[in-house]
C-alpha cells in the first residue's frame, strides 16, 4: 500500500451500475432489465424521440452551427425556455424577474450545484431532509458537501401508500429553516406521489415552519404525459404567499427528452415574489456570480450539444408539438405496462394485493418485494431489480411482461411456503 494514500479503502460498486454490470454479463437470452431508469420501447430497445431526431437535423443544418464553448452560465435560449417549461409560460416569477437560472450537468449536476451553493450561503439550518426512501444518490450528493442528512417518512410499506401523517409531523418538528428535498412528480423509487390536496397540506406546512423547499424535477411530462400537471406542485409553491423563502428547482431533461448521456439540466433559484425589485435585482446578480464561480471551478462551462437540441425543440412550434406527442407515447406505454403486470399477477392469483402497481406513476414501481425475493428473481429467472424492490416499469414490454409476472409469482409463493 502506498504510504501517500494509506486511508483509502475500496468501496463496493454503485448498486445501480453494479446491477447493470451483472445484467450485461448474464448470458441468458430471456433476461429482463428492470433496474436502470431509462425508457425502452416495446422491443426493449433505447428510443430516440422523433422530436430529437428532427431537432438534430435542424440544428446541424443551421447556419452558424459549431462546437464552441458556451458561457459559464450555459446556453441562454435553453435557460430561458427550460424555466418556462417548469414554471409555466405565464409564470409570475418569470414576468417579475424573480428567477436565476444556470445550466447544469443534468439533474445530478443541478443537485450538486444546489448543495454547494446552499452549504456556502444559506443562512438557515444546515440539515437537509430526504424522503424515506429516496433516490440513492441524494444522500451522497448532500453529505459529500457537508450537510447533515435526515429523513421524513414517506412510504407506508404495510399499506403501500403515502405516510402523510409522518411526513407532516417531521416538517413540523424539524428545526425552522431546514431544507426539504421534494420529488416534483414520479417519486423515485416508490412511484407514489401525493395528491393535489396532500401537496397543498405539505407545502403549507413547509411555509408555516419557514423551511426551504428544493424540488427535484426529473420526470416532468414523463409521468403523466402532461407538462403542466407534473409541474403543478412547484407552481403552487411559487404562488405569492405560499412559500416566503426562496425555492430551488433542479431540472433534468434526461428522461423526458431522452438526453440521458448528453447531461442536460438546469438549476433555477426562484426568489420570493413578495420582495421588491430594488432588493431582488442585486441579490439575483450576486447569486448568478456565485453559481458561475462554482460552475467555473467544477467543469468550466456546460456541454452545448444536448442543450441546443432541447432549445431547438422548445423554440420550434412543430417540434414542440412532436415532443408533447412523444411524452404521451412514453407515459402511456408505461401506464399500459402497469395495468398488464397487475392484470397478470391477479390472473395468476399471486399472493398479496397489487393495486399499488397502477396507483403509482412514472418510471418506477415499489413492488413490495424483499431483498431476498429480488435476489431469487435475479438468480433463478434472470429478472433484474434493485434490492429495495424498485422496478423500472419502462423495462417491461408485451414480450416479457408475462415472464416477469410468472417470476414474481414464483418467488412470492416460494417465500410464503418457506414461512409455513
Amino acid at each position: 500500500m502506498s504510504k501517500y494514500f494509506t486511508e483509502i479503502k475500496e468501496l463496493p460498486p454503485d448498486p445501480l451500475f453494479g446491477l447493470k454490470a451483472r445484467y450485461v454479463a448474464d448470458k441468458r437470452t430471456d433476461k429482463v432489465d428492470l433496474g436502470i431508469g431509462a425508457y425502452r420501447d416495446n422491443n426493449g430497445k433505447p428510443w430516440i424521440l422523433p422530436a430529437v431526431r428532427k431537432a438534430e437535423r435542424k440544428l446541424i443544418d443551421s447556419e452558424g452551427y459549431n462546437h464552441e464553448y458556451l458561457s459559464i452560465s450555459g446556453y441562454e435560449p435553453f435557460l430561458e425556455q427550460s424555466a418556462k417549461v417548469i414554471l409555466g409560460e405565464d409564470s409570475q416569477a418569470i414576468q417579475q424577474g424573480a428567477v436565476v437560472s444556470q445550466q447544469s450537468l443534468s439533474g445530478t449536476g443541478a443537485l450538486h450545484l444546489a448543495a454547494a451553493f446552499l452549504k456556502q450561503f444559506y443562512a438557515g439550518t444546515h440539515t437537509i431532509y430526504l424522503s424515506k426512501p429516496t433516490w440513492a444518490n441524494h444522500n451522497q450528493i448532500f453529505s459529500s458537501v457537508g450537510f447533515k442528512v435526515d429523513s421524513y417518512p414517506y412510504w407506508d410499506a404495510k399499506n403501500k401508500k403515502l405516510d402523510l401523517e409522518g411526513y407532516l409531523a417531521t416538517i413540523k418538528s424539524a428545526p425552522r429553516g431546514s431544507i426539504f428535498v421534494l420529488h416534483a412528480c414520479a417519486h423515485n423509487p416508490t412511484g407514489l406521489d401525493p395528491t393535489a390536496q396532500e401537496w397543498t397540506q405539505i407545502l403549507q406546512t413547509i411555509a408555516d415552519h419557514d423551511h426551504l423547499p428544493l424540488f427535484d424535477s426529473a420526470y416532468q411530462g414523463f409521468a403523466s404525459g402532461d407538462l403542466n400537471k407534473d409541474a403543478a406542485p412547484i407552481r403552487e409553491a411559487i404562488k405569492a404567499g405560499t412559500i416566503s423563502s426562496p425555492i430551488l428547482i433542479c431540472q433534468s431533461f434526461a428522461k423526458n427528452v431522452g438526453m440521458y448521456g448528453e447531461r442536460v439540466g438546469a438549476i433555477h433559484v426562484v426568489l420570493p415574489l413578495s420582495e421588491n425589485a430594488s432588493t431582488r435585482d442585486p441579490l439575483k446578480k450576486a447569486i448568478k456570480s456565485q453559481l458561475n464561480k462554482l460552475t467555473r471551478s467544477e467543469f468550466s462551462n456546460p456541454p452545448a450539444y444536448g442543450a441546443k437540441i432541447v432549445a431547438t425543440i422548445l423554440t420550434d412550434n412543430e417540434l414542440r408539438k412532436q415532443w408533447q406527442e412523444d411524452l404521451i407515447t412514453m407515459s402511456s406505454r408505461i401506464i399500459s405496462m402497469r395495468k398488464e403486470l397487475k392484470r397478470q399477477l391477479e390472473e395468476l392469483g399471486t399472493p398479496g394485493t397489487w393495486d399499488h402497481i397502477t396507483n403509482q406513476t412514472g418510471m418506477f414501481s415499489f413492488t413490495g418485494l424483499s431483498a431476498d425475493m429480488v435476489a431469487r428473481l435475479e438468480k433463478n429467472h434472470g429478472v433484474y431489480l434493485v434490492s429495495s424492490g424498485r422496478a423500472s416499469v419502462a423495462g417491461l414490454n408485451e414480450h416479457n411482461v408475462s415472464k416477469v409476472a410468472k417470476a414474481f409469482d414464483e418467488v412470492i409463493r416460494h417465500f410464503a411456503k418457506s414461512k409455513l
